[in-house]
């Protein structure tokens, strides 16, 4: 079946008045009437202006058909009722209208004229967004801030818990922070996507942590003892002597936190100072002469 909006069907907007409503469906009905209008399609045209009336004069249909409207379905749109919805089956008077499969699917054939049976409850539908996480409140755990619209088109803020470790793509379920249960249902969950950004320092490889640790030829050489950033503070680590470009040295147990925690390795970049002065470039030449065997592309 196809979605119906009834807001587009009527021509007004979403926070539109019980007046405007009013007065819209009065115009159209003119219009439309079979009586009155004898053009092709105008009896169906009069048949939605009815059904669209029914729900957004009633509060608690329009209530519950903007909590679905909010889903993102669109006019003409193939639909189908979400998981939770469970429209009225019973089979009484639909009151003084033709009513669609769409009305029936959602508030069932004794929904129409005032003639609605008792609701049942039903659960609120869950709603998926994602929020931005620093990769150091990933490590570490905290809170963190999150706007989300609400169907009316206001906003609320949620304080969201990060567990420590939390990985990109994760789930965070939020319970009862979807949209509104309807006739005494709970409401649905909100489901945040975790991403993390991009930090200028570490790049994750799953629960390793990588770090590039720029080195200087000297302490490549000689080896030497120097201070690494790890997402938990600073520590001393040792080179060995001889080390090159792209070795990676393995800081146990200092990568993302989990049931198995990752390792943070230290990736050794060995970056040349410039020779920018006649005593620099000469130390650069007796190197030369000291290692005139040595052919690194060889």
């Amino acid at each position: 079946m196809e979605f119906k909006d009834y807001y587009d069907i009527l021509g007004v907007k979403p926070d539109a008045s019980e007046a405007d409503i009013k007065s819209a469906y009065r115009k159209l009905a003119r219009k439309y009437h079979p009586d009155k209008n004898k053009e092709a399609g105008a009896e169906d045209k009069f048949k939605s202006i009815n059904e669209a009336n029914e729900v957004l004069k009633d509060a608690e249909k329009r209530r519950s058909y903007d909590e679905l409207r909010a889903g993102g379905y669109r006019q003409g749109e193939q639909f189908r009722p979400p998981p939770g919805w469970h429209g009225q089956s019973g089979h009484g008077d639909t009151g003084d209208g033709d009513f669609s499969d769409f009305f029936e699917s959602l508030f069932g054939r004794n929904a129409a004229g005032g003639q609605r049976g008792q609701a049942r409850p039903r659960r609120g539908r869950d709603v998926q967004a994602s929020v931005q996480v620093d990769l150091q409140t990933a490590f570490d755990g905290g809170r963190t801030r999150l706007s989300m619209q609400d169907p009316t088109g206001g906003e609320r803020v949620l304080e969201v818990k990060i567990p420590a470790g939390i990985q990109s793509g994760q789930t965070i379920r939020l319970s009862g922070q979807g949209q509104a249960g309807m006739a005494g249902g709970p409401n649905g969950d909100l489901l945040l996507e975790v991403n993390l950004r991009d930090d200028p320092r570490f790049r994750l490889d799953g629960r390793n942590v990588v770090h590039v640790l720029p080195i200087a030829p000297w302490e490549a050489a000689l080896g030497a003892t120097v201070s690494v950033p790890t997402l938990a503070g600073t520590v001393d680590l040792r080179i060995p002597a001889g080390s090159q470009s792209g070795r990676k040295l393995r800081l146990k147990g200092r990568g993302m936190p989990g049931a198995n925690p990752g390792d943070q390795l230290v990736e050794l970049s060995i970056r040349v100072p410039l020779a920018e002065s006649d005593p620099q470039r000469a130390a650069y030449e007796a190197l030369r002469d000291q290692f005139g065997g040595y052919d690194p592309r060889s």
